[in-house]
């Protein structure tokens, strides 16, 4: 079964075709073609669909490779011309996209309706375009690519694989705002998002530690432009520091993280609208809006290097942010045995990990300096003597997804 996945983030597109063949493995195999578009952001753009030039990268099993810049008036002409690389030029794996047998899709909110990966139809589609406005930086692209999916694919099966799915069965004292109860039945909890990722790291740190999931206290930590952590208890979340849409929780590459709800209505009254606000939190800060240099954790390095301060105050920041919230998923779990640092900053930053593990020497952790440096995948990086196993796990969402539109296409449970 010829299975490609579409993987939309806020500020990136990956896609893979992978060729799944019964029994399915639990481990990554190579795709038979995977590429990664970074939608590249003029200054004053608002929305993404505004955007005049993406960076395209290409692979394909055999080694050939693309790269190009392309001006794009919108994500879906760059998407339908990203995949007619599937069957042309150097870059061709499949004769025709008739090829495919279906397209496996991450979807970013399933609200309470899901939660389990579902092959999509006018229902799912509809609930995908409802919540957008809780995921308006994610929803949106999501559902692009289904009905994309829908005109060049036509009835072949499509299955959204969503990312509250993982954290859908939390604790009602960790799911549940303390505002007034009433928020409950419209909806307003704490649904956590990157779920796809947690899960899948939750499992291959089991594999990678040698033991079982059900013994094992995890907090994950999914740091890239987004960023979320979760405490994992025996398999399960148990909590998550994202709440109602991806805002919340850890400071981020362009999105704030949790802020004082009062600085919002103080704003409010000054004016801004609430369209203005969304925009300043989403898009306008973090680490972008604190360094004024990039929301790239590997520029504003640079640049502190370099004396800027501002780059050195929101690295500094970001570390102070990230522990205060580490803080709150030990206490729920009681303990921790592992941590695990995956995505973009998580799998390549050695300073953030370091920065990150001091605060927890006091559990008796300690970090093997050297295997820290050594650009680690999917290996334990704590000292010997640790009481505590550090991680760094390379996520494989792209996979995750394949492995559950393939378990929902063939009815069985992953």
């Amino acid at each position: 079964m010829k299975i490609l996945v579409l993987n939309a983030g806020s500020s990136s597109q990956k896609s893979c075709l992978y060729d799944i063949e019964p029994p399915l493995s639990e481990q990554p195999p190579d795709p038979l073609w995977e590429a990664h578009i970074d939608w590249l952001v003029h200054e004053h753009s608002v929305q993404l669909s505004e955007q005049i030039s993406a960076r395209i990268e290409i692979q394909t099993s055999s080694g050939k490779q693309q790269t190009e810049t392309r001006a794009s008036s919108s994500r879906k002409e760059t998407l339908s011309y990203l995949l007619s690389r599937l069957y042309k030029g150097d870059t061709q794996v499949i004769s025709g996209l008739g090829d495919i047998d279906a397209v496996g899709h991450r979807v970013v909110h399933g609200g309470q309706d899901y939660q389990a990966s579902v092959i999509v139809n006018a229902e799912v589609k509809a609930t995908i375009h409802r919540l957008s406005a809780i995921a308006p930086s994610h929803n949106p692209a999501n559902l692009e690519g289904i009905e994309l999916m829908e005109q060049l694919l036509g009835d072949v099966p499509q299955v959204a694989v969503f990312d509250t799915a993982f954290h859908s069965h939390m604790p009602q004292v960790a799911a549940i705002y303390p505002g007034p109860y009433e928020w409950l039945a419209q909806g307003i909890r704490r649904y956590g998002f990157h779920g796809i990722s947690h899960q899948y790291c939750a499992r291959k740190a089991a594999e990678i530690l040698k033991r079982s999931p059900e013994s094992l206290r995890l907090i994950i930590c999914h740091l890239g432009n987004g960023g979320s952590l979760s405490a994992v208890n025996a398999g399960r979340c148990i909590d998550t520091t994202m709440g109602f849409t991806p805002l919340d929780g850890l400071m981020m590459g362009t999105r704030s993280g949790a802020v004082d709800p009062g600085i919002l209505t103080y704003l409010m009254r000054q004016g801004k609208s609430a369209d203005e606000l969304d925009i300043l939190l989403n898009k306008h800060s973090g680490l972008a809006g604190i360094s004024g240099v990039s929301h790239d954790m590997r520029e504003i390095s640079q640049a502190a290097e370099q004396n800027n301060e501002r780059a050195a105050l929101a690295m500094d920041l970001y570390i102070h942010r990230l522990k205060a919230c580490f803080g709150s998923m030990l206490m729920s779990l009681g303990g921790v045995d592992a941590v695990v640092f995956t995505a973009g900053i998580g799998e390549h930053s050695p300073w953030v990990r370091a920065e990150t593990c001091k605060g927890m020497a006091f559990l008796g952790l300690a970090l093997n300096a050297q295997k820290n440096e050594s650009n680690p995948v999917d290996e334990d990086i704590a000292a010997a003597e640790s009481r505590v196993r550090v991680l760094v796990i390379k996520t494989q969402e792209d996979w995750a997804i394949a492995q559950s539109a393939w378990h929902c296409l063939s009815n069985k449970n992953p």
